[in-house]
């Protein structure tokens, strides 16, 4: 058994998220009101390390009014434990779940024990579905996963996303190495994924689209 995970994400008309380096603020402020409205919904938000350590997020419901124990868990995707521990996803506003593989130090997961709960799911990377399977079991029903790109496409990969939610806001990046929605090896023509179109919302010059996806 696994999570219901649904994938909210914010792109730019020509499909980027970020530059190479850097995070970028795409949506506007209704938008982020919506999205913190979601999270609420969820048991957990979960992001890949890489959005740890470009954006240090909060994964928080802190841009509407919530209880402090309303916030879910906050779960990180990091094979090898590279996680700085002063990253704000640490701290003491919700319970964090950091999912490594084998290949994480022992050391570092010592460190990281005192600050939240660690799992190990595969032996170089982390193995996904195994993650899901574990933590169903910890009683989590329920995922917003918002990225990044690079893990948006191994969970696209395994099968593991069941709705997808796209905010295109009204902005063009370009850039050969900005980040896509989606990275990672990509798909080839006869295996790529496809999607329902299920609603359209206007906020402000912002379009959000929702899909439940068809495996």
């Amino acid at each position: 058994m696994k999570p219901f995970v649904h994938l909210n994400c914010a792109m730019t008309v020509d499909g980027k998220i970020a530059t190479q380096n850097s995070c970028l603020q795409i949506s506007g402020k209704d938008d982020l009101i919506r999205v913190h409205k979601l999270r609420l919904k969820y048991d957990a938000i979960m992001v890949g390390i890489n959005t740890v350590i470009v954006d240090d997020p909060r994964l928080t419901v802190h841009k509407i009014n919530a209880d402090k124990c309303s916030n879910p868990v906050r779960i990180v995707i990091d094979s090898n434990a590279r996680i700085p521990l002063d990253s704000r996803v640490l701290n003491d506003e919700a319970e964090t779940v950091l999912v490594v593989s084998e290949n994480a130090p022992e050391d570092k997961i010592t460190l990281l024990e005192d600050k939240c709960s660690v799992i190990v799911c595969g032996e170089s990377r982390v193995n996904l579905k195994d993650a899901m399977n574990k933590i169903y079991d910890m009683g989590i029903r329920s995922i917003l996963l918002e990225g990044g790109s690079t893990l948006n496409f191994s969970m696209f990969k395994d099968k593991l996303i069941d709705r997808v939610t796209v905010c295109i806001g009204s902005k063009i990046l370009g850039g050969t190495n900005s980040k896509t929605f989606v990275d990672g090896d990509g798909f080839d023509k006869d295996n790529c994924i496809q999607l329902k179109l299920e609603n359209i919302e206007k906020i402000d010059d912002d379009v959000v689209l929702t899909y439940n996806v068809v495996y």
